[in-house]
């Protein structure tokens, strides 16, 4: 037993020699890391060159001093290890982060001699044969020149024989496999064969040296291995999250975490001889779990943060963000850690690449369905990603917007009555609830087309074009359709100083933005249907893979897979193929009512869109003129949906002949060329007074036909090309008439394959 002074002392001690430990750490670990990295360098540059015989011996020799060299560093770096850390633990004393990540550099170079040996194993294991040998052969020689002095000797004794009887046990022992049976024989052997001065002082220690290597040499596997386990780790665990931490901030040598979980690995065959559970796969798999869980805090979730971080900032640098000057804040490849194998451990193989792109994957996807209109920006951050960190991203095929700045479509769907309201088709740009839409559409509109005061002047406009039509070269007199536009402000007006045909013109408008609107997320379709289907030679004669399998007889998986082939194929061509179905389909389902006897005075639509029309440039020139105004209320460059919905209207009441029987076009071209004519010759005649007022009036008046010319001219384009989607080349009779062709072609069809099949009882 101690006295209180002595503990005291010894505790002192301790602490002292604790201290100068941790001192001495760091200056360690740098002079091993240098070590160990010298002695690769050599294990590489003897293993590598070939073998020449005239120096073979020599060879062998440096072959086992650095065998030997690797074996005894092993031995150093384990010994500091494990003491240092006992120490510690025993002590109750807490590390400082310094000296846990210096004995954490250790175990790194511990691991990397192992698995130089292991990564070498071939030639090394070559070698010790070769080296075994030559070591034997040294030890054979001084044991026959101490054998030959004993000999030459004529002194007998029995002690002296005893010498020379164990001089010959070590040398018929050396001459065969050097086991550890023999060479305790020979050990034995030379405690005997050494006496009496059989050995100068000069031959013994050689010999002893050359016998010690011999050990070491021969079983050089297993001592490297039993030097290198680290299983000690399992009871010092507590290094693992300061250790990951620190190779997280210090990226530039990432590799180095191979070594770490190969040393973490040494603990597993420890771990099953436990008793102290039912299974040891119990404590297998609660140490599975920790070291993983130790690793995603501290390691992979941030290095996703970091990554993610990163991508955000370098796409969003438009913004004012904090400081990102890497001479300022530092700088972290942190794509050498993507550049790893993956890692061993346990029966899983732990992927850095994988789990990021995994997490970058997982987020943006769920981000981009939050916020769809953010499509682009986490497109442009996958593409980044694969640039600066060589991710291979998946793109998250969600549905976006059709124009990056554009409206988004699903809102649209939405508020389809907010929509049309709103929005100006561009025709050169480029379906159930837009069916109850138009339902309530045309009610107003035929509520408009039924009122009293509309309803007569539309019939008088009719009249007194049948009877000023041959007079007027069957052209509608610009004048009438003025007149109209005019008077009709005198039925009233709104608060927004609109009149009745001005609502009129926007509820066509609206119908018109409605068909637009259809038809431009059918192009959508058609162009991805077309980018799906552009691998397929030839639409008409697409091959049935079914069949091809059944016939040579392929496995049952082999025809499920063309089966489903077929099927996709198939229905690709039939999405394709839908043209305008839409637009037939909308024509379809009104057409039937507009044309019934009660709602006959929606026949007198045609009339009206001479006025319409007039209304519809007035509006337009307007529109275009805030453009370049400070108050853009209202302002707008295009507004195709007018004549989309004239077109529209037009086919659903079968009007477009008598429409073209007004020539309205011809008449409105006709009108402003005759004004821009008479306005140019009376400048001609101006010119040569000198009026300047007058003449900046006449230049005012003729830039104003021009313009309104020109907006007429867009205007019949617009309405030319919208007719196209309807079928305007043919009447409702002659649709009918090709309709039920059609229909008596299909029965005839129909009636020859009924006869064909109802011929054989046992077919049918």
């Amino acid at each position: 037993l101690l006295d209180r002074k002595s503990l005291q002392a010894i505790k002192i001690h301790r602490d002292t020699f604790l201290q100068q430990k941790a001192q001495s750490l760091t200056k360690d670990v740098q002079s091993y890391y240098v070590f160990v990295s010298s002695w690769m360098m050599k294990m590489e540059s003897i293993l590598s060159k070939e073998q020449k015989m005239d120096k073979f011996a020599e060879d062998l020799t440096n072959r086992c001093n650095v065998f030997i060299q690797g074996f005894l560093y092993a031995y150093s770096i384990s010994t500091i290890i494990k003491t240092t850390m006992n120490l510690y633990m025993s002590m109750q004393k807490p590390m400082t982060k310094t000296s846990v990540k210096a004995l954490c550099r250790l175990v790194e170079l511990l691991k990397a001699i192992e698995h130089m040996f292991y990564r070498r194993s071939m030639v090394v294991a070559d070698s010790v044969s070769h080296i075994t040998q030559h070591l034997q052969h040294q030890a054979l020689n001084s044991i026959s020149v101490a054998k030959k002095r004993v000999i030459s000797d004529k002194k007998y004794s029995e002690q002296r024989l005893d010498v020379l009887s164990a001089l010959v046990l070590a040398e018929n022992t050396l001459n065969g496999p050097s086991t550890r049976q023999r060479r305790l024989i020979v050990s034995l052997a030379l405690s005997v064969g050494t006496q009496m001065k059989t050995f100068k002082d000069e031959e013994l220690f050689p010999l002893q040296v050359v016998m010690k290597k011999l050990d070491l040499i021969t079983e050089l596997r297993e001592r490297v291995q039993t030097q290198c386990d680290c299983c000690f780790l399992y009871w010092h665990r507590a290094v693992f999250p300061i250790y990951l931490d620190d190779v997280y901030e210090h990226a530039v040598d990432a590799a180095r975490l191979h070594y770490m979980f190969s040393a973490l690995r040494d603990c597993v065959p420890a771990m099953m001889h436990a008793r102290h559970l039912e299974s040891y796969e119990i404590l297998l798999d609660c140490y599975d779990k920790e070291i993983m869980e130790i690793l995603n805090e501290h390691l992979l979730d941030k290095l996703c943060k970091e990554i993610e971080k990163d991508l955000r900032l370098s796409v969003h640098t438009h913004l004012k963000l904090d400081d990102r000057n890497p001479f300022k804040v530092g700088m972290k490849d942190l794509a050498l850690f993507f550049s790893l194998n993956p890692i061993r451990f346990f029966n899983r193989f732990i992927d850095i690449r994988a789990y990021v792109t995994h997490y970058l994957d997982k987020t943006f996807y769920n981000l981009t369905t939050v916020a769809l209109h953010d499509w682009a920006t986490y497109s442009e951050m996958r593409n980044l990603a694969t640039q600066r960190y060589g991710l291979v991203m998946t793109e998250a095929h969600l549905p976006s917007q059709t124009l990056e700045q554009g409206l988004d479509v699903l809102e649209i769907m939405r508020n389809i009555h907010i929509f049309v309201s709103r929005y100006l088709y561009n025709l050169n740009n480029q379906v159930n609830f837009t069916y109850q839409f138009l339902k309530k559409k045309f009610y107003i509109f035929s509520q408009f087309m039924y009122d009293e005061h509309i309803k007569s002047r539309l019939i008088k406009d009719i009249r007194f074009f049948r009877e000023v039509k041959d007079q007027n070269d069957h052209k509608y007199p610009f004048e009438r359709a003025e007149k109209f536009n005019r008077g009709i402000r005198k039925l009233g007006i709104t608060p927004e100083g609109q009149s009745y045909l001005d609502q009129f013109r926007q509820l066509i408008s609206q119908i018109g933005n409605a068909m637009g609107y259809i038809r431009m997320i059918r192009s959508g379709g058609l162009h991805c249907s077309s980018n799906a289907i552009r691998f397929v030679p030839d639409l008409e004669d697409i091959v049935n893979f079914e069949e091809l399998v059944k016939e040579e007889g392929l496995a049952e998986e082999t025809l499920k897979a063309a089966r489903h082939l077929d099927s996709v194929l198939s229905d690709h061509t039939r999405n394709s193929a839908e043209g305008t179905e839409y637009f037939k389909m909308l024509v379809d389902v009104f057409a039937p009512e507009f044309r019934r006897p009660k709602n006959i005075h929606l026949r007198n639509f045609y009339i009206i869109v001479p006025p319409l029309t007039l209304n519809f440039v007035e509006h337009s020139i307007s529109c275009k003129e805030k453009l370049n105004k400070k108050n853009k209320i209202g302002a707008a460059f295009t507004d195709d949906g007018f004549a989309m919905g004239v077109a529209y209207i037009l086919k659903l009441l079968d009007q477009y002949q008598e429409f073209d029987s007004l020539h309205w076009f011809q008449s409105v071209r006709e009108k402003y060329l005759k004004e821009i004519r008479a306005v140019a010759k009376q400048q001609n005649v101006q010119s040569a007074s000198q009026d300047e007022k007058l003449l900046q009036t006449m230049n005012l008046t003729q830039k104003r036909l021009d313009v309104c010319l020109q907006e007429f001219e867009l205007l019949y384009f617009s309405l030319s090309s919208a007719r196209i989607f309807f079928r305007a080349d043919k009447t409702a009779a002659e649709e009918n008439q090709e309709k039920k062709e059609k229909e008596e072609t299909k029965a005839s069809n129909g009636d020859l394959s009924d006869s064909t099949v109802s011929a054989d009882p046992v077919v049918k």
